[in-house]
């Protein structure tokens, strides 16, 4: 009777000791759990950053490779090709040499100078100026000076219409060359300006009619239209100082002949003394005195 009891009493004491180690144990295991993911996690991170130096160092290794072929393929190439590459640096040499070149020769014209070479026979040399209007270069004239026994002109592509030999005479080309030459590039860039406003004003402006110009474009004659009155009107610009792309007189004519005197023909008219024919056509229109 007694030893049941005591038996009895033992196994519920051992049940509960086992019950009770085993809620001590599980935070542990958790615990345990917790700290294995951390590694694994550090583990990953770990994995993938080696895979990332790994494949930087094969990329670097391929590069270095086609690096080396590329240059025991230049090594081997270069007995055979050296004459090549020497032509072709030479090539670019030269380009870049005449890219240079032409700069300066633009800062060149654009500071009023001239080009200057020395003629084959050796005796002269060759002038050549070029004409331009609003930043545009046109055409480019050349003049062959000899130099011995005396200073003289002997070919040039000047149109006949320019006065050379009285431009020499006026500006004294035997003892002042420079002179001549400013002289005769004003006179050509004037006439090149006048030239292209003409060739703007037919091309632009289609509802202005040029009745009349000539070959120095010194006189030109143009139609206007007033709006209003639908009335014509004839203008004459007289270019008489060659030297200039301005006319110094300017002209209208027209059957109401009250309309030249009138305060906005008059301011017209100083308009077109004072601006490119063009560009005072196209101020014109906008104040709306001719269509």
């Amino acid at each position: 009777m007694d030893g049941a009891p005591s038996k009895g009493v033992l196994s519920h004491l051992n049940l509960l000791e086992v019950l009770a180690r085993s809620r001590k144990s599980q935070p542990q295991q958790h615990s345990r759990v917790n700290e294995l993911k951390a590694k694994a996690a550090a583990l990953m991170k770990q994995r993938d950053q080696l895979k990332a130096e790994i494949q930087t160092h094969q990329n670097l290794q391929k590069l270095r490779t086609s690096m080396d072929r590329q240059n025991s393929n230049d090594e081997e190439d270069e007995m055979d090709d050296d004459s090549e590459n020497s032509e072709n640096s030479q090539l670019l040499r030269l380009m870049a040499r005449h890219t240079q070149l032409k700069d300066l020769l633009d800062a060149h014209h654009l500071i009023g100078g001239y080009d200057v070479i020395k003629t084959s026979r050796g005796k002269g040399v060759c002038v050549s100026l070029a004409t331009a209007y609003e930043g545009v270069y046109l055409d480019t004239y050349n003049l062959e000076i000899d130099m011995k026994p005396k200073l003289r002109i002997s070919r040039h592509n000047i149109p006949p219409f320019i006065p050379l030999n009285d431009l020499a005479e006026q500006s004294n080309m035997e003892t002042n060359i420079k002179d001549f030459l400013d002289l005769l590039s004003r006179h050509l860039n004037a006439f090149a300006g006048r030239k292209q406003q003409l060739k703007i004003v037919k091309e632009e402006l289609k509802s202005i009619e040029v009745m009349e110009s000539n070959v120095l474009c010194s006189i030109l004659v143009l139609m206007f239209t007033v709006p209003r009155q639908k009335t014509a009107v004839l203008c004459t610009l007289d270019y008489t100082d060659h030297t200039r792309c301005l006319p110094t007189r300017v002209h209208f004519d027209s059957e109401d002949q009250e309309l030249p005197n009138s305060p906005e023909w008059k301011k017209n008219c100083s308009l077109l003394k004072e601006t490119p024919v063009h560009k005072a056509i196209i101020t014109m229109k906008k104040m709306g005195h001719i269509v």
